[in-house]
């Protein structure tokens, strides 16, 4: 069988022609913007609840610098920190076009908050699991890395960040999830699949933002939030207070605190 068009042409150490830092700079002169850093730490919130929330409860103010050609970042506050957020970007290829953006412009630790579907059961929804490692069932991760089953948190990165568990009541769990692009061909076979391979939930991003992590040294927690069993049962997709948002802030303040603590100086 031929080799797929996505696995051919791929030079892994080469730079890339077009970058985020080029984008951003016509899309401030068309729209005339400053130049302006983002947040040290920025959320993705592929769903749009958080950023909702915190704009439906004047907790968020909308950066007037973020020049995405795509988005609206906004900035908010969580246990004497500060953040920016970007909502609505779902998908792997939009996920990690955001991030690209993110972190040309100042930021230093993104947070994936993804809501995911249910494979494995170690209790009722919702609940959230660090993801550790990502099955790379989507297109993009295979920009940034070569072929593999998965791609991971980085190890120094994970040390860190386990010391949520010792501080969070919420329930957290740790390990796999599978990255898809098709969410409505997650067939019975390829969810057994899953299952054998002890994977927890399915997702949209993390396999893609963790090989772009990987590929430019950057720092990415992603946690999925499992609020679902795939729509088979009528009132699935509950996350809670404030469409899980609350418990979803205060998982990032306890991911960014640890990190923080971690950091020279």
């Amino acid at each position: 069988m031929a080799t797929p068009p996505i696995l051919l042409n791929k030079h892994y150490t080469e730079p890339s022609v077009f970058t985020a830092e080029n984008l951003l700079r016509e899309a401030r002169r068309q729209k005339s913007l400053p130049r302006g850093q983002v947040p040290r730490i920025c959320v993705l919130d592929p769903d749009g609840d958080i950023v909702r929330w915190l704009v439906a409860t004047r907790r968020a103010e909308r950066s007037l610098q973020w020049a995405c050609y795509h988005t609206d970042l906004y900035s908010f506050a969580q246990d004497d920190m500060r953040f920016g957020i970007v909502g609505c970007a779902v998908g792997a290829s939009f996920a990690v076009l955001v991030a690209e953006e993110l972190f040309s412009s100042g930021c230093e630790l993104l947070i994936s908050v993804t809501s995911a579907g249910q494979i494995a059961e170690p209790k009722e929804p919702p609940y959230f699991v660090l993801i550790e490692k990502a099955l790379r069932d989507e297109g993009t991760s295979y920009h940034y890395l070569p072929p593999g089953d998965f791609s991971r948190i980085a190890p120094g990165l994970l040390r860190t960040v386990e010391g949520v568990f010792t501080q969070t009541a919420m329930p957290l769990f740790r390990g796999a999830t599978w990255t898809t692009d098709a969410p409505f061909r997650e067939t019975a076979s390829a969810v057994a699949r899953c299952r054998d391979l002890g994977i927890m939930a399915v997702e949209m991003e993390a396999a893609a933002l963790y090989a772009f992590a990987d590929a430019t040294q950057k720092s990415v927690v992603c946690l999925a939030h499992v609020t679902n069993r795939m729509a088979r049962t009528e009132g699935d997709f509950e996350k809670g207070i404030a469409g899980g948002s609350q418990d979803a802030l205060q998982m990032v303040g306890l991911v960014a605190r640890v990190w923080m603590n971690c950091q020279p100086g």
